[in-house]
């Protein structure tokens, strides 16, 4: 499943340097991830990183974009070139 930030987000910056895909950008009022790009970090880390920094805790799973592991390695895989 990709992720995605709520209407919570304050805007601090902190998660879109922290995606090793480039998933995340500022949207018109708040961060957004792009779902063909994230791969809830499959391939990369453990855990997700932004929702490791985010402080608001206001990055969960999209529920329009579910994705199982090995989609999202394949994902990844696309993405990375490996």
């Amino acid at each position: 499943m990709a992720l995605m930030i709520t209407d919570e987000c304050i805007n601090c910056d902190v998660c879109e340097p922290e995606c090793p895909n480039g998933a995340i950008y500022m949207g018109e009022e708040i961060y957004e991830i792009d779902p063909e790009l994230c791969t809830e970090c499959v391939g990369h880390y453990e855990e997700q990183q932004c929702v490791e920094v985010c402080p608001v805790d206001c990055i969960i799973v999209d529920p329009e974009h579910t994705e199982t592991e090995e989609e999202l390695r394949a994902k990844y895989e696309r993405i990375t070139g490996e």
